[in-house]
């Protein structure tokens, strides 16, 4: 399987001339009726070998952890994480598997991460937030490292949640009051993250490097920590009993959705869609259709969807008319038909 930056990449070395790299893109997207710059395409596997490497990755991980836990439960962790570099250095930078390679990541920023907490617990002190401090800036760092030695694409979504874990910590150990604004907090965190996303957005607007993917992880972190506080402080999750609650709810998602539209990211739409379900079932519940109201949600909702994504590049030339030009030159290019 080869991706759009492998195909750049041989245009820089030679192998191929633009021209011909830039028709086969064209014959690609006539062949599946679309253009590639919204199909938001990221390297997940390349055959059924990533697999087969992931498992046996596991395996030898956990069982590595395990052994080390039994000796102090910290060392499991730095046992992990230290196998999972190791194994990198074939199965990432040598052999460039997508899969193993985020596998192998998690693993080892998963290990770097619980380090710390492992470490003063089995010294007799409780986790509290300066562990969780500590914890974030380790792994932060880690991430910052695996970057530069690995350039795996996720490596800067998850550096960028454990910096704000780590920020949120700080300041919640500095204010223990904070703890009762959590949810704004971690609400401003998927704000920076989103942020973030949209430079390296902004750097690859045909979408056809690394940026792209680096790009596609840092939205998949930001959704959930930009969509949960705003429907948890509506209590979303807590039932709903009234048609304006459900009209809130329907008209944040149509914001959202737009916001989708507009930067040719899906994450954000994807991670609101449970609570409008919940939201919908709930109001149905409550009008005594109990048996049926999540088939009818999920047909509604389902087919609305789909629908979208059938006409995904006429829907961005509309919302785009309403869009600034400025920010309009930042956004993926519209090559809608």
């Amino acid at each position: 399987m080869y991706t759009d930056e492998d195909l750049t990449s041989a245009v820089g070395h030679g192998i191929f001339n633009d021209a011909s790299v830039q028709q086969f893109r064209h014959f690609m997207a006539q062949s599946k009726n679309t253009n590639l710059v919204d199909e938001e395409n990221f390297r997940l596997i390349s055959g059924f070998n990533d697999v087969f490497v992931v498992i046996a990755s596991g395996l030898l991980l956990v069982s590595l952890a395990w052994i080390g836990a039994m000796m102090v439960p910290w060392l499991g962790a730095l046992a992990l994480s230290l196998g999972a570099w190791g194994l990198a250095e074939y199965f990432v930078r040598q052999r460039r598997m997508a899969l193993p390679a985020i596998g192998l990541l998690l693993a080892f920023l998963g290990g770097m991460f619980a380090l710390p907490i492992l470490y003063f617990d089995f010294a007799g002190q409780h986790v509290s937030e300066s562990s969780l401090v500590l914890s974030g800036i380790l792994t932060a760092i880690a991430a910052r490292m695996h970057w530069l030695r690995f350039k795996v694409p996720i490596t800067v979504a998850v550096g960028t949640a454990a910096a704000v874990v780590c920020v949120v910590a700080i300041i919640v150990t500095a204010i223990p009051a904070a703890l009762s604004m959590l949810m704004p907090l971690v609400f401003a965190g998927g704000l920076v993250t989103f942020a973030i996303a949209m430079l390296w957005d902004a750097g690859d607007r045909s979408r056809q490097t690394r940026r792209s993917d680096v790009a596609f992880w840092l939205h998949l972190a930001a959704a959930p920590m930009i969509v949960h506080p705003i429907f948890s402080s509506l209590g979303i999750l807590d039932g709903l009993e009234s048609v304006s609650s459900s009209l809130l709810v329907l008209g944040l998602y149509v914001v959202l959705a737009l916001i989708s539209i507009a930067v040719d990211r899906r994450a954000i739409m994807v991670s609101a869609l449970i609570y409008v379900v919940f939201a919908l079932s709930s109001l149905l519940n409550n009008y005594g259709m109990l048996s049926y109201s999540f088939a009818i949600t999920g047909v509604c909702i389902g087919a609305t969807l789909l629908l979208l994504s059938a006409f995904w590049q006429n829907s961005r030339q509309a919302v785009l008319k309403w869009v600034p030009q400025t920010i309009q030159l930042r956004l993926p290019e519209l090559k809608a038909h």
